[in-house]
């Protein structure tokens, strides 16, 4: 392969001699977008030259950014994601992405292009059909989709580099973990003798007591529980994917876990179970284990949606602080935390990966702890004062 670099305008381009071309008897070249710096671009002609020696050389396609997401990169992934997950990455690239730089060619895609993209998604830039301004978190989430895109055209020989490796997505210091709200124990047993004449009470006692997600308290079966050992296993969630309601398996390993639950959740579960079954007798539903814990009366999901209105349409009459249906979760864990609980145990319990994740996200709840250790360590040391 030959190939050089040229300048045109304020860009640097690798460009490569790809023969005599057979229509016209004048030599071939085809340009690649290097950057603003011969030294880009003279990566860029390295990088071919590498390729067309290990074999894995080949002329690009002259097709745009969104005809390779949307027709060829997205139905690859389909089988390899979770299908909540495929709808999340389809949903980010037809509202973000396509509308702005869907028509660039996808050869001549520069970083500063996405670049571009970042910025106005963070404005709320309106051009080419924008949906409004996005969080630093969303927009580095985006910019991960692109960039796995892109990684996999590299691989594959469609493009020379992947420039998402060189734009520069908001910094993860530019996001802040939204303020988390959390009821003391006394709120949360006011909460919990308030709502105790709903169907779904059960739910949200279960949701209390054990720090569950949505998804994962209304995936559970019956035969999830043991009521003999008083402990459930966490093995499937109930995801909306597309605005259809799907049960799903738990995203990863940490989250797929046992709980142990305490006496009185126990007997709620037992009351609900029977409550259940008075609600099957009279639609002519048959007892089956597979059975949802928390279902509608004909057996079909309770719709994650309709779970989190009614707990927001109940706070809105009750004098309680306003918190989210999710803040149950940290609820939960912040009770344990300050009761002397091992960090280890809420995070097993939270289904998290590790206890530095658990300690990083309840980090609020750290200072009272330490407070307590060195008032405990100087009773041990020097007596009581």
């Amino acid at each position: 392969m030959r190939g050089h670099v040229a300048k045109k305008g304020k860009r640097y381009y690798a460009v490569v001699y790809e023969g005599v071309d057979p229509a016209t008897g004048k030599d071939s070249h085809r340009w690649y977008a290097g950057g603003r710096t011969r030294k880009e671009a003279e990566r860029v002609l390295t990088e071919l030259i590498k390729r067309q020696h290990a074999g894995d050389y080949r002329a690009p396609e002259r097709i745009t950014l969104e005809t390779y997401l949307l027709e060829r990169w997205l139905p690859m992934k389909r089988s390899q994601l979770r299908p909540s997950t495929f709808d999340s990455y389809e949903r980010n690239l037809k509202n973000h992405v396509i509308p702005k730089i869907g028509a660039l060619q996808l050869q001549r895609l520069t970083p500063e292009d996405l670049d571009g993209l970042y910025a106005d998604l963070l404005t709320g830039g309106r051009r080419n059909g924008s949906h409004g301004r996005l969080g630093p978190k969303t927009v580095r989430y985006v910019h991960g989709i692109v960039r796995k895109a892109l990684a996999d055209a590299h691989r594959k020989g469609t493009v020379s580099r992947n420039v998402a490796d060189l734009a520069d997505p908001p910094k993860a210091s530019a996001w802040r973990r939204p303020e988390m709200l959390v009821w003391t124990a006394p709120q949360l047993r006011q909460f919990l003798e308030e709502i105790s004449e709903h169907r779904l009470y059960g739910a949200f006692f279960l949701a209390a007591n054990t720090g569950m997600r949505r998804g994962e308290v209304l995936g559970l079966r019956w035969k999830d529980i043991d009521f003999d050992t008083a402990r459930l296993s966490v093995q499937q969630a109930l995801v909306n994917v597309a605005y259809r309601l799907e049960l799903a398996d738990v995203k990863t390993r940490s989250g797929r876990r046992t709980i142990d639950l305490a006496g009185r959740t126990i007997a709620v579960l037992g009351e609900h179970r029977q409550q259940q079954h008075q609600e099957q007798l009279l639609v002519g539903q048959p007892d089956n284990a597979e059975r949802l814990v928390f279902a509608n009366p004909d057996g079909s999901p309770v719709h994650p949606d309709y779970f989190s209105q009614v707990f927001d349409r109940h706070l809105a009459r009750s004098a309680l602080p306003r918190i989210r249906l999710h803040d149950l979760r940290h609820t939960h864990a912040t009770i344990l935390l300050q009761a002397g609980v091992p960090v280890k145990v809420v995070s097993e319990r939270l289904g998290h990966a590790n206890p530095a994740f658990t300690m990083t996200v309840y980090q609020h709840v750290l200072p009272g702890m330490q407070a307590d250790a060195a008032a405990m360590f100087s009773a041990t040391v020097f007596g009581k004062s």
